[in-house]
């Protein structure tokens, strides 16, 4: 981490990049970086890139010209695999930083260009959220950070640890939301754009919720095809991200799964959750990942996504014997 900083120091121009479809945790992490760079090095260009979706309430991204990457430190968060990031530019930068969270290794290659520029990797996967990260290496270098700043790196650790639920270590992720709270975090404001919401939004979750089926096993998934699109004006990141958890909290159900038919790159988006068992090799066995207890993959088809039900079928089978 220390290289980190002293990169960070050393250049006049640095992009800040993240994954595609950002949670609150990407874009929180992102923008929190930026305002904590740009707070404490006033006199540096510090942009922040990629594109937006509900969460972007928490600031908006910057469009700027490839012209701008000459000379430039791109840093990565929240991803560590080149085929999650937004926008393959960070390939003009000089040098480049990943800061992660997931226990994915890190791949910068992409299948039409071999990466060969300079690179960094601070990976922490004990960790629950990567602001939670990007909070420590603000309060461990004494870094100013305002509270729009705060506000942003409070919110991705909040969603990503499902409020203080997921991590190893939750002595320190309460330790570095505190130190945002003393910053100026406002955790009411990430409260009222997350958790409230519309009269047609909560019936379109009505709607979501009894399409829940159940195995004889207890494993609960969602199947959503191309027919969602013609009742809904929503994207397939709204339906197979924000739709996952209408399933969590179920007595006996400690596996459900969520599959949508996204028709952008004519797959299937699975999004994975559990409680008290970790499925994150299963995410693993068809291409994607992500945390123990909550990933991903996308998938060919439904057929394939049937055969992760079976496989996390499987996975209660063996819990079940044991508990």
């Amino acid at each position: 981490m220390q290289t980190i900083v002293e990169k960070i120091k050393q250049y006049q121009t640095i992009i800040i990049h993240r994954h595609q479809n950002p949670d609150l945790d990407a874009l929180g992490s992102q923008l929190g970086l930026k305002d904590a760079i740009k707070e404490t090095f006033p006199e540096k260009n510090v942009y922040a890139v990629g594109d937006e979706n509900r969460f972007s309430f928490i600031g908006k991204m910057d469009e700027i010209s490839d012209e701008l990457y000459n000379g430039a430190l791109v840093i990565i968060c929240d991803v560590a695999v080149s085929h999650m990031i937004s926008d393959y530019r960070y390939f003009l930068a000089d040098e480049v930083i990943v800061i992660d969270h997931h226990n994915n290794g890190c791949v910068l290659d992409t299948p039409e260009q071999k990466f060969e520029k300079e690179s960094y990797i601070y990976i922490d996967s004990e960790k629950g959220a990567c602001a939670e990260l990007i909070a420590k290496l603000v309060r461990d270098n004494g870094w100013k950070l305002s509270p729009n700043g705060a506000t942003s790196l409070f919110g991705g650790i909040i969603t990503d640890t499902g409020r203080f639920q997921y991590g190893n270590h939750l002595e320190h992720t309460l330790l570095m939301a505190s130190f945002l709270v003393e910053k100026g975090a406002n955790p009411q404001f990430i409260y009222k754009n997350l958790y409230v919401e519309s009269l047609e939004t909560r019936l379109i979750k009505n709607y979501f919720q009894n399409k829940m089926q159940v195995t004889e096993h207890n494993v609960a998934y969602m199947i959503n095809d191309k027919d969602v699109y013609e009742k809904f004006n929503l994207d397939a990141f709204s339906i197979s991200r924000g739709m996952v958890n209408l399933m969590a909290g179920i007595q006996g159900i400690n596996i459900w799964a969520n599959f949508t038919y996204d028709p952008d790159k004519d797959a299937v988006l699975g999004e994975f959750r559990s409680r008290d068992i970790v499925i994150v090799d299963v995410a693993k066995k068809y291409g994607g990942g992500g945390h123990e207890f909550a990933c991903g993959a996308t998938l060919a088809n439904f057929e394939e996504a049937m055969k992760v039900v079976e496989d996390f079928n499987q996975m209660m089978i063996e819990f079940n014997k044991n508990n």
